[in-house]
């Protein structure tokens, strides 16, 4: 996954340590109450759209920018639904780097866009009901938050 500029300088200076990094999840639902998932390019594994927070910028700025970039949707906030971390949400990604994320999590609601993933981070982005979320190949990350939200029957 691409690495802010901020992101790169704290790895510049701390190599693979593990980082503790402000992030927000978007949940958004279509009028079924299905949620919008992606796919990672680099695992293949499903997960909610989301990333980190830039410096300056709100939580709720994060989401509407991450969710524009990943596919290209623009979507409304709703609901702050939780605030997720701990070692339950400790990723190490294949390069070995270790984040720690403390992440907001809002409902959401698209409003316009059009769906496309960018091929970078995101290669696929579907809709799925909660009861087909048990038999997907989910990130740690998005396994545990589903737990967490009861997302998952």
């Amino acid at each position: 996954m691409p690495m802010s500029s901020y992101v790169q300088r704290l790895r510049d200076a701390l190599g693979s340590d593990l980082l503790l990094l402000p992030a927000v999840v978007v949940l958004p639902r279509d009028p079924l109450q299905r949620l919008l998932l992606v796919r990672h390019v680099d695992t293949g594994s499903w997960a909610f759209l989301g990333g980190g927070v830039e410096p300056g910028e709100t939580p709720e700025l994060a989401g509407v920018r991450e969710v524009a970039e990943e596919i290209g949707l623009e979507v409304e906030l709703g609901r702050l639904l939780t605030v997720v971390g701990g070692q339950r949400f400790e990723v190490t990604y294949q390069n070995g780097d270790r984040v720690a994320y403390m992440a907001a999590v809002y409902e959401a609601q698209v409003v316009g866009g059009d769906l496309q993933p960018d091929g970078t981070e995101v290669s696929e982005a579907q809709w799925f009901g909660q009861e087909q979320l048990t038999a997907l190949d989910l990130t740690r990350f998005a396994r545990n938050l589903a737990e967490d939200l009861r997302l998952a029957r």
